[in-house]
């Protein structure tokens, strides 16, 4: 019979080495909390998984690129995070606006809202900032289009209607269909200072 150890890391390699990182919720079905402990504990101490963050754990790959080990795969860790703390995460508006060219601008450190509480953690090699926000902020977490959200609150109404055409012509060429889709059907979620943008957006 295999040991618990055995199935931990049968359970990470299934990913890919270096592909996903885990926590000790995702192993409760092999055994006890104590047990998975214990065993993520003698894993770690051994060499055959590396702690990422509190109770985030990967199976390290090496890089023959960078001859040493590669980084932790930063948003398996942020998924990890979720699962761990059962709770939403959405990327902070400044980043959100910087991902989908709507900002330059950079942020100093990886921001996150949630439902959770307010924290800072190192993740991955990372210091991570999780802001606490209200239900009706959180509501978009699961849409996949959180993101534009995200950045247009950010961003906010003068900005958003000075630069009304240039971020509709971008937005409409670069975003997914299913993104445009789902502004287009949660408009009433939005605030009317958005709409004329949203409007353009998703009007063919």
């Amino acid at each position: 019979m295999k040991s618990i150890d055995d199935k931990i890391l049968k359970r990470i390699a299934a990913h890919g080495k270096g592909k996903w990182v885990c926590t000790s919720k995702d192993f409760l079905d092999l055994g006890s909390r104590k047990a998975v402990g214990q065993a993520l504990f003698r894993l770690v101490k051994s060499g055959e998984l590396r702690r990422v963050g509190r109770d985030l754990y990967d199976m390290p790959r090496w890089s023959k690129l960078l001859n040493n080990l590669a980084s932790p795969d930063f948003y398996s860790a942020i998924e990890a995070v979720k699962r761990r703390d059962e709770v939403q995460l959405m990327h902070d508006g400044l980043e959100a606006a910087n991902l989908i060219g709507l900002n330059p601008d950079v942020a100093a450190r990886a921001m996150y809202v949630t439902d959770g509480k307010t924290r800072t953690e190192n993740i991955a090699g990372l210091t991570v900032e999780f802001k606490h926000a209200d239900q009706r902020v959180m509501k978009w977490a699961d849409r996949s289009s959180s993101l534009v959200v995200q950045a247009l609150h950010w961003l906010g109404p003068a900005t958003v209607t000075c630069n009304h055409d240039r971020f509709a012509s971008h937005l409409k060429r670069t975003l997914p269909d299913d993104v445009k889709q789902d502004l287009s059907e949660n408009r009433s979620d939005l605030p009317e200072w958005m709409l004329p943008l949203i409007y353009d957006i998703t009007t063919i």
